[in-house]
């Protein structure tokens, strides 16, 4: 499948300069600094693209999965958000194929012929056995392998993306939860171990953060293109730790950063925001 190393195209909601002016405003003085292609996709009702949008498979395959996540569906006020996929992608002219099965985009780590999502897969998908959905997956995504960690401990999202990133085929970058307690942390490294997968330790420091839903400090959300890597940085002292980091474990790639307090005040931060594909 095409993964985010391969990606050269950044689409972004019509809706985030609306709800983020100032992180909106510097990212896209950013991308034409860089003369980064991008796009807006019209009419949406969020800003978290990344999680509606459809997965890119191939060049000219997208699929397009239901995105009916129970922290909205719960709430009717919180179900009017739920942007239609539908008339977005028919708009910016691309077809998908569609599934029934519930999954967010942000729950969707890939590489070449593997996946890692977290469990909440399953409990959003319980009227399908479990050993079905996986192959109803596999045979969506065209993948060999489908790997699961536990959701973390306090998140609502159940997201794998500011968990556990693929840097090369049996090797994800995490982070540093060395300060979580112990219980959690050795669940999922048992997880990624078991799967067969190493891991490099990326810098995380959300423990001063007055409000537990602010994501300021998670660095591991960030976007990855072809040959950029857009970094979120929050006037902390991990920084710069972790823009060295990047430097060392993305080489090959021009740093970009981007000052993401805003959008981590609602618990999501770069990749959440875009929807990033190869043209």
């Amino acid at each position: 499948m095409i993964t985010d190393n391969q990606t050269n195209f950044v689409f972004i909601a019509d809706s985030l300069p609306k709800k983020y002016p100032d992180f909106a405003r510097e990212f896209i003085l950013k991308l034409g600094q860089e003369n980064i292609p991008y796009g807006v996709l019209p009419n949406t009702k969020d800003v978290w693209a990344v999680d509606y949008m459809p997965i890119q498979v191939s060049e000219s395959k997208f699929v397009r999965f239901t995105y009916k996540p129970d922290y909205l569906i719960s709430s009717k006020i919180k179900a009017l958000s739920i942007s239609d996929v539908d008339s977005i992608c028919h708009a910016i002219g691309i077809e998908t194929v569609k599934s029934d099965i519930i999954l967010d985009g942000g729950n969707v780590s890939r590489w070449n012929d593997k996946v890692l999502m977290t469990s909440k897969i399953f409990i959003e998908n319980r009227q399908i056995p479990e050993l079905e959905l996986i192959e109803q997956l596999k045979n969506l995504l065209e993948i060999n392998d489908l790997f699961f960690v536990p959701v973390e401990k306090g998140d609502w999202l159940g997201h794998a993306d500011g968990m556990a990133r693929f840097i090369a085929s049996d090797t994800v970058l995490i982070n540093d939860f060395s300060k979580e307690e112990q219980e959690d942390y050795i669940d999922f490294l048992s997880a990624l171990h078991n799967s067969g997968l190493k891991w490099r330790i990326f810098p995380y420091e959300i423990y001063d953060n007055e409000d537990l839903d602010d994501a300021a400090g998670l660095y591991l959300n960030f976007l990855e293109l072809e040959n950029y890597l857009i970094l979120p940085i929050f006037n902390k002292v991990t920084d710069d730790e972790a823009i060295e980091k990047a430097k060392e474990i993305f080489p090959e790639k021009q740093l970009i950063t981007i000052l993401s307090n805003e959008p981590a005040q609602d618990t999501g931060i770069i990749n959440c925001l875009t929807w990033n594909i190869k043209r």
